[in-house]
């Protein structure tokens, strides 16, 4: 089963590619060591391929694995038919129970895409537009985003293709983004240099090559892969006399999970050793960032010199051909980076030209938020002078109320009397001035009843009204 998952993932992974320093042999003499009775062995992990559906990759391989006809025929298939797709076609006949898993691996990755799409909306602030997700799925190409539902052949094919294509670039975009931060690093230092007057200016370049010299002082680095090198692990790291070195012995003590392949991880970390002798995390001088790098070099290196079938894993047999090799047995003196400069002149000014592009962008977009800033203020202002005109014609209307109030009470009260006065009849003595005339002539006319014609009073009569006491 060991053997079976480790050609299965050369195959479809064609690498692992977890880049840890960590991984370091262990300084034991093996040969005090007793060998432990055979047990039965879990099958090893995989290690993490740095994609970034590296979960789905393995949950695929790892049902395909379970599928009698399907290991088979992996057995039976180079490299180069599976990078053109034959094996996937194989896929049509593996049993239902694996097609079904794999159908359910598949309902999850596109609904673990479609939340992933979900959320970059979200933090970009599109709360309120709507989600075009078969648009959006169209830029993972590792999966057929047009058939959500089922995984086909297709998807196979789209997964290997994918996973070759993506691990090919890795080391490529490692390189790139290397360069790109070497080139900032200097780039600071220039930079930090125009802050400083001339005899600063003078004491830090003396301190930068003072640095340059203590790194580049140290002991001879041997080529990677040679013999010279891995007879100095099999003698440091492992404990064992250089005279005894074996490949296959060798070869069998740093299998560390037993495949019978060298991974990628397993390689770098024979190189260890010989990092150690340039790079120490204590010095000033010292950039572990750029151990990093050297590291990824010398595995390259290998690689290019011992994989013979370019699956990105070194098999016994590739290694034990590369060990009869002139490259092995008399190699080339090892250039190491600060012999190798990651950038050119050319290069450098290209990014400067680029930062500063990007300065001036990003100050027009300082003036313009600026401009946007005070704008929003004005407005503010504007609002706030509204604010407090309109409290003031609040406060201003509240103060007439107040005062207007009791003339207001007083006109309506009067308008009141007068209608009552109008619609009331008048007392006898208050009666209207032409009423009043009136009477007064036809007493004139008529006489009054206690005179006579010509005016004179007459007698008293008691039985009289007017005559009553």
């Amino acid at each position: 089963m060991s053997w079976t998952n480790g050609l299965l993932t050369s195959c479809l992974v064609l690498a692992s590619l977890l880049f840890s320093s960590e991984a370091v042999p262990i300084s034991v003499d093996k040969t005090k060591v007793k060998v432990p009775e055979e047990t039965v062995q879990e099958p090893p992990q995989s290690v993490d391929t740095g994609l970034h559906y590296d979960r789905y990759l393995r949950e695929v391989i790892d049902f395909l694995e379970k599928d009698q006809h399907f290991r088979e025929k992996l057995h039976n298939t180079d490299m180069e038919d599976i990078k053109q797709g034959k094996l996937a076609k194989e896929l049509d006949f593996v049993s239902h129970h694996v097609r079904t898993k794999l159908d359910e691996l598949k309902r999850q990755e596109v609904s673990r895409l479609r939340t992933l799409i979900k959320a970059k909306q979200d933090i970009e602030g599109g709360n309120d537009m709507a989600v075009d997700h078969q648009a959006l799925l169209k830029q993972f190409e590792y999966l057929n985003h047009m058939n959500p539902h089922t995984f086909e052949v297709e998807d196979l094919d789209r997964l290997i293709k994918s996973a070759t294509k993506d691990l090919e670039n890795f080391d490529k975009e490692r390189h790139e983004e290397f360069k790109r931060y070497e080139m900032m690093k200097e780039h600071e230092r220039r930079e930090h240099l125009k802050t400083l007057d001339e005899e600063g200016r003078k004491k830090e370049e003396e301190h930068y090559e003072e640095m340059k010299k203590k790194h580049a002082d140290h002991p001879k680095v041997n080529h990677p892969g040679s013999q010279d090198q891995l007879k100095e692990v099999w003698e440091e790291a492992d404990g064992l006399d250089p005279e005894d070195f074996d490949p296959k012995t060798f070869f069998n003590l740093h299998d560390t999970n037993g495949d019978g392949f060298f991974d990628e991880q397993e390689l770098e970390a024979l190189f260890t050793k010989e990092l150690e002798k340039i790079y120490d995390p204590t010095n000033e001088e010292d950039d572990m960032v750029e151990m990093e790098e050297e590291r990824l070099r010398m595995r390259e290196h290998v690689m290019n010199e011992v994989d013979a079938n370019k699956d990105r894993l070194v098999s016994l047999d590739e290694f034990l051909i590369a060990t009869k090799k002139k490259e092995f047995l008399e190699p080339d003196s090892w250039e190491t980076l600060e012999q190798n400069q990651a950038y050119t002149e050319e290069e450098m000014r290209e990014f400067e030209e680029h930062l500063a592009k990007q300065e001036e962008d990003l100050n027009l977009k300082a003036v313009d938020l600026q401009k946007q800033r005070e704008e929003l203020e004005r407005q503010q202002e504007q609002l706030n002078a509204q604010k407090i005109q309109l409290q003031q014609a609040v406060e201003h209307m509240e103060r007439l109320k107040k005062t207007e109030q009791p003339s207001e009470v007083h006109e309506v009260l009067q308008h009141d009397q007068a209608l009552l006065t109008e619609h009331q009849p008048a007392p006898p003595d208050q009666e209207h001035p032409a009423a009043q005339n009136d009477i007064a002539q036809q007493d004139l006319s008529q006489g009054h009843p206690n005179q006579s014609q010509d005016g004179q009073p007459l007698p008293h009569d008691p039985n009289s009204v007017h005559g009553a006491p």
